[in-house]
């Protein structure tokens, strides 16, 4: 496999942060076709209401054609055990949450923890999309404050542990760690 393409445009890590509707999906997308046109997009959503299955249609019309989607809304570990590719885009780490968080919460942070040991250890380059849930006001119930907090402590770990890490506001890219390619 063919790695060369990939590994000179991305690091082993990157990941893309920015608030709902920043343009970080498409930031990221792009960023993915520009390294490789082979592209394994890992898809956390689920369809559970109707405003969130046009929104899976739009992103799944947005893709391209030849990528292969995983739709893995719990398991991130055992699917990128199973990829091999040469970018493998997770869509996103915050959906990805609140499936946990609201279906496993006695798993959150074993869960953490193998997906963050599994990006330590791979060789194809990943890029994570996540938003950036702190720059909004308290939230009114605890439920929503513990989410915020997960959150925050899984986007800190995961820019811990990438080479690259990205922001995206009003679509603009703005490099926080590493150096864009």
């Amino acid at each position: 496999m063919d790695h060369s393409n990939s590994i000179s445009i991305l690091p082993k890590l990157t990941l893309i942060l920015g608030g709902t509707a920043s343009g970080k999906s498409f930031y990221a997308e792009t960023l993915a076709q520009k390294a490789s046109n082979v592209v394994t997009y890992i898809a956390t959503a689920q369809s559970l209401d109707k405003e969130m299955a046009e929104k899976i249609n739009r992103h799944k019309k947005q893709r391209i054609p030849t990528w292969q989607t995983i739709e893995e809304p719990f398991d991130l570990v055992n699917a990128l055990q199973k990829i091999s590719g040469n970018v493998i885009l997770i869509e996103c780490a915050t959906l990805w949450l609140t499936n946990l968080f609201l279906n496993k919460k006695d798993n959150l942070i074993t869960e953490k923890k193998k997906l963050l040991s599994t990006l330590k250890i791979g060789h194809i380059p990943v890029i994570i999309v996540s938003n950036e849930v702190g720059c909004g006001i308290v939230p009114s119930n605890i439920l929503s404050r513990e989410f915020r907090q997960e959150q925050g402590q899984l986007n800190a770990e995961l820019a811990s542990q990438a080479d690259l890490v990205i922001f995206v506001t009003a679509g603009l890219p703005h490099c926080l760690k590493g150096s864009l390619p």
